[in-house]
């Protein structure tokens, strides 16, 4: 259930820290900007286009690009909610959108990204408004307030760029539910977001972002679509780690619309725990997720930079990845894998990020588990452990694993299918971390 920092990169700044667990506590009350889940839209319904009154702004920031190392500013910004984005269907238009998303720091002036990565073509955004989301698609009136791009009231966003909006005023609170909305003015070919939200959101034809009610929000998605990430302005020492992983950092097994994925579990932890600094974290697994192929989404070194090194904020990236490039039979060897994660390792570190790494999970009862396959994990988890090139290590494979058949998970913690754990297994997962090694100053 340890974590062993690596002592050559530095001791991390000294913390009293409590290992205070917070088991499915209740979420604080938020007190400005929201952010929404959304599932596979349905086709659009033919109804009133909003025309924008102002001039769409144009979005500056290519997806493609890779990021700048990023110093600490002024005003700190903190990543407190993210999810890795990929090609969805068809996008259609004049469609509005409310996902619902679970921040992790608070703080003021939040701003939330909207992605257009994925998508051949520009996408125009009519309006675009957050607030705190009560219950279902309903926002807490009064809390539904219209965000700007460059003091604009809408934005186009070109194919393969990103744009950030104005910061709002006000506070938002840690642990709370976000509701993003935005009407998709224009749009088509594929649409940018990501697929398995574990959470509703909600969409519905024609423009009502700026509807606190939930009665024209009659379509229900379990996808988020087009927002990517919300950020918060906070102290200049706090900090975020980003989970880069696949289906089981992407929480399935878990209970859905209970935010019980095991980051969400690490993030209840870090706002639980005095004197640690870290207190965001993005949620960046995809499933099917592979280190060195793309597929299920590019493969994590392909989209490290937009989904981890662009991230404001970023102490840590988590790196717990691998089972699907074993699993999948396409002849990768542990020394393929080991290259690719030490690519991920030595990039994070050239932006001024640690990386702490996590063993692969056992896999065996999944119907694509033979001894060869095994092999590469266990040779895999020998480097994750044991070569003094991780940062830290968070030993998953030891505190899931069955005593009695160590290819195993225990059968407490398996969700079902004998690689993704369940809820009890996320939050094992989670208690196994150690928060000390997650402070890393380089």
């Amino acid at each position: 259930m340890s974590l062993r920092q690596r002592s050559l990169r530095g001791p991390r700044a000294a913390a009293a820290v409590t290992a205070l667990l917070a088991l499915l506590s209740t979420p604080l009350t938020a007190e400005a900007a929201p952010t929404p889940p959304a599932q596979a839209p349905t086709p659009a319904v033919q109804a009133r286009v909003s025309v924008p009154a102002q001039a769409p702004a144009s979005a500056q920031t290519s997806a493609s690009a890779p990021p700048p190392v990023r110093a600490r500013t002024s005003p700190h910004q903190v990543v407190t909610w993210g999810a890795s984005v990929d090609r969805q269907g068809e996008a259609p238009r004049d469609r509005s959108y409310r996902m619902v998303v679970r921040t992790s720091a608070g703080g003021t002036g939040a701003r939330v990204r909207l992605s257009n990565a994925f998508g051949d073509r520009p996408v125009t955004f009519g309006s675009v408004h957050a607030g705190r989301r009560q219950e279902g698609a309903r926002v807490v009136p009064g809390t539904n307030r219209a965000l700007t791009f460059g003091g604009a009231g809408s934005v186009t966003v070109a194919p393969g760029a990103s744009v950030v909006s104005d910061p709002l005023s006000g506070r938002l609170a840690a642990g709370s539910d976000l509701a993003v909305s935005f009407h998709v003015l224009s749009a088509g070919g594929p649409s940018t977001g990501h697929g398995m939200a574990m959470q509703t959101s909600y969409a519905t034809a024609g423009d009502h972002a700026a509807e606190e009610g939930a009665e024209s929000w009659t379509d229900r998605t379990g996808s988020w679509y087009y927002l990517d990430a919300v950020t918060v302005e906070t102290g200049a020492d706090t900090g975020a780690v980003v989970t880069l992983g696949d289906s089981i950092t992407d929480g399935w097994q878990s209970s859905s619309d209970t935010n019980r994925r095991w980051p969400d579990y690490l993030a209840r932890r870090l706002r639980a725990t005095a004197g640690t600094e870290i207190k965001g974290v993005a949620n960046e697994g995809i499933s099917g997720n592979k280190v060195l192929a793309d597929g299920a989404g590019q493969s994590a070194l392909n989209r490290l930079d937009r989904d981890v090194l662009s991230q404001p904020g970023v102490r840590t990236v988590f790196l717990f990845e691998g089972i699907n490039d074993i699993k999948a039979h396409t002849g990768v060897t542990a020394g393929d894998l080991i290259a690719g994660y030490r690519e991920i390792i030595d990039r994070a570190h050239t932006a001024g990020i640690c990386v702490v790494g996590a063993t692969v999970l056992p896999f065996k009862g999944w119907y694509e588990f033979d001894p060869e396959g095994e092999a590469v994990r266990q040779d895999v988890n020998d480097f994750i452990r044991n070569s003094g090139e991780l940062d830290a290590v968070a030993d998953f494979d030891k505190a899931l694993r069955s005593p009695y058949d160590r290819e195993r998970l225990l059968p407490a913690l398996d969700g079902g299918d004998h690689v993704h754990p369940n809820d009890k297994g996320m939050q094992v997962m989670a208690d196994t971390v150690d928060i000390k090694t997650l402070s890393c100053d380089r």
